[in-house]
């Protein structure tokens, strides 16, 4: 199976602090790769340089032959490469499907203008594409409901579908369940077990490592900002590197 994402030799400082020392990274193309490591570990950081929130001080990003060192988030965006976040990003005052419309605008046009918020309703190929990908993650149903009266896991799965209509290669999730209720939990792996049963990449971080052995296929393990090691899910449990850096396993 061909890399689609390859990283080599990051590097990242924040003045005295090496955040990212030498990291290396391959993500097969329609795989489902988890990145997990102890709190301050640099995995947020590892994510930012991916989509163009902070550039290295060293090394390459490169995305289907591209490289992503140097892009603005939105050139990168274009590339294929849409993110989730940690806290969920959407329009509190909008209704579920103009907050899908919007990115779906904003991947057609290459940024979302302004003056495009008066043509809205005469979208149709766009509206349609919206409802798509909120069919998609199970919200149909909501999409004349006003995004603030969601549940926080409801938030995420509108958040996703924000990032599905983009029609993304690769799918960055930063901790999709944090917050979640198990039941919440549940259902949101079952969801990305659809979708990346439909073959697109993902790459996640997780601290719920039930989560994490549920959907990866290959996980990197960071610590103080350095891959300690790269393998299997069956091979990362008892790995005693990786029950070094979770100070005896206590997550795994």
């Amino acid at each position: 199976m061909s890399s689609i994402l390859k990283v080599q030799g990051i590097n990242k400082h924040f003045g005295g602090l090496h955040a990212l020392n030498n990291v290396n990274l391959d993500v097969e193309q329609g795989k489902v790769h988890a990145i997990i490591g102890p709190n301050g570990a640099g995995k947020s950081t590892l994510l930012n340089c991916f989509i163009g929130r902070l550039t290295p001080d060293t090394g390459t990003v490169d995305f289907d032959g591209t490289s992503l060192i140097g892009l603005k988030p939105h050139e990168i965006n274009q590339t294929g490469v849409s993110r989730v976040f940690q806290t969920p990003e959407i329009f509190t005052e909008l209704t579920l499907l103009e907050n899908v419309m919007i990115p779906a605008l904003a991947k057609r046009d290459g940024a979302f203008k302004p003056s495009l918020w008066s043509s809205m309703a005469g979208e149709t190929e766009i509206r349609d594409q919206a409802m798509n990908a909120l069919s998609e993650v199970n919200m149909g149903g909501k999409a004349g409901m006003t995004a603030a009266s969601l549940s926080r896991g409801d938030k995420r799965r509108l958040e996703l579908a924000m990032a599905l209509v983009q029609n993304p290669k690769l799918l960055l999730l930063d901790e999709p369940t944090a917050g979640m209720a198990r039941a919440d939990t549940n259902a949101t792996i079952d969801l990305l077990k659809t979708i990346s049963g439909k073959g697109l990449t993902m790459v996640i971080i997780e601290h719920d490592m039930h989560v994490v052995f549920s959907l990866a296929e290959k996980i990197s393990v960071l610590a103080q900002g350095t891959v300690i090691v790269e393998d299997l899910p069956e091979k990362i449990k008892g790995h005693p590197k990786v029950q070094e850096a979770y100070l005896g396993g206590a997550h795994l």
